[in-house]
């Protein structure tokens, strides 16, 4: 087994597997050989020369990007933080399942392998406003879940997540991790009092565990299992150097336990899209991540990510299939 506790998986992050300086430097160099102005494809160049320095290869191609999408149940819905109760977990895993969801098209659309994963939907996580979200072996189960689903033969990955309540989660989550407030939005489109009620529960959860630990612990206090999964996917990302694109608020709040349990743990890791709910962006910023699209999506299921997929492929097609000024016979001037 990789791990078998927390701190087996904190020792994990700890070993921070590097990019390959060498293909970067290479990437670099046929950057500025391609037949454009310097700089004239813009942060098409920086995520092609990043992309390839995780891969180890000067001018790579992106041919086997894999979207996972991790379920699970928070027993903190119970609460009424969502609009919609959490049979509707259960139904969207099957909806998934069956190709009917936007993912599916969306996976489709990038050229994406899509796996779905359900983590005991019929056991909630424990209401974080009473005790922790999961015990120990429930997070470190949550995790391997996460670890095993990667594909160890792609070259891109993308995280996505369903699970009635889990944007309480990981606004709790950020809360714990960055402090302040005003990180709880509308999630599925509660307003008003049920708004207020969020807020309110939210705040419960961080008084009771904000100062339980580092990111893994806040992680296990407030985070749910399908948060986890993604975690836990994010980490064997990185150890098999296979680039990751992130999704929305929730899989950044997934994230953000790296990077709070691990310096650099998320240097594989590039913002998908800047998604509709409130405090993502503000929590982008304390990722310092910049967001490669912003089209107002606010669904989950990985969509922004798998959306931005395409992104990465065309900075690959250009970086690596885009003639040199010496192959093309043109003056550099």
């Amino acid at each position: 087994m990789a791990f078998e506790s927390l701190d087996g998986f904190r020792a994990i992050l700890a070993e921070n597997t590097p990019p390959d300086a060498e293909a970067r430097a290479g990437a670099e160099e046929r950057n500025g050989q391609l037949t454009k102005p310097p700089g004239a494809l813009g942060r098409l160049e920086d995520l092609a020369i990043w992309y390839a320095s995780w891969r180890g290869d000067a001018a790579p191609q992106v041919s086997a990007p894999q979207i996972i999408i991790f379920a699970g149940n928070h027993g903190v819905a119970a609460k009424g933080v969502s609009a919609f109760p959490s049979e509707v977990t259960v139904q969207m895993v099957a909806n998934f399942e069956h190709g009917g969801a936007a993912i599916n098209q969306l996976a489709k659309a990038a050229g994406a392998t899509l796996n779905v994963h359900a983590l005991d939907l019929d056991t909630p996580t424990a209401d974080f406003t009473e005790t922790a979200a999961m015990t120990e072996a429930e997070v470190v189960a949550a995790l391997r879940t996460g670890w095993d689903a990667v594909d160890d033969t792609a070259d891109l990955l993308a995280v996505g997540e369903m699970g009635i309540g889990n944007t309480t989660s990981a606004s709790a989550i950020a809360q714990a991790l960055f402090g302040g407030d005003d990180w709880t939005g509308r999630g599925t489109g509660v307003e008003g009092a049920a708004l207020t009620n969020k807020q309110a529960v939210v705040a419960a959860g961080v008084a009771k565990h904000g100062q339980a630990g580092d990111g893994v612990d806040i992680l296990r206090c407030l985070g749910g299992r399908e948060i986890a999964a993604m975690a836990g996917a994010m980490a064997r990302a990185r150890q098999l150097r296979i680039p990751v694109v992130l999704d929305g608020f929730i899989a950044s709040a997934a994230a953000a336990t790296l990077a709070k349990t691990t310096d650099g743990a998320l240097d594989h890791v590039v913002a998908g899209h800047l998604s509709a709910e409130g405090a993502h962006e503000r929590l982008l910023s304390a990722l310092g991540k910049e967001p490669l699209i912003s089209l107002g999506l606010r669904l989950g299921e990985g969509s922004g990510a798998a959306v931005a997929i395409n992104i990465v492929k065309c900075a690959l097609a250009c970086h690596s299939g885009m003639a040199t000024f010496a192959e093309a016979g043109v003056s550099e001037g």
